[in-house]
């Protein structure tokens, strides 16, 4: 069967790591859209204190499935 997918933007962020920023976005995301198949990381940046990282920020691009009636 053939898909239709739509793309959306979302920002994650961590203390941590840039693993969890990407994690942090999924889990939030996956609670309202429905079929996320799959994601890029489009950006990698971070908030600076004091001379240190202080957040990892990433920039996600989202696919989702399209479902059909």
């Amino acid at each position: 069967m053939d898909n239709v997918y739509g793309v959306t933007e979302v920002v994650g962020s961590s203390r941590k790591s840039i693993e969890d920023a990407v994690d942090t976005a999924l889990g939030t995301a996956s609670e309202t859209l429905r079929n996320l198949e799959w994601f890029e990381v489009s950006e990698i940046r971070g908030h600076i204190e004091d001379g240190r990282v202080g957040h990892y920020q990433v920039l996600l691009k989202l696919g989702f499935r399209y479902e059909r009636q």
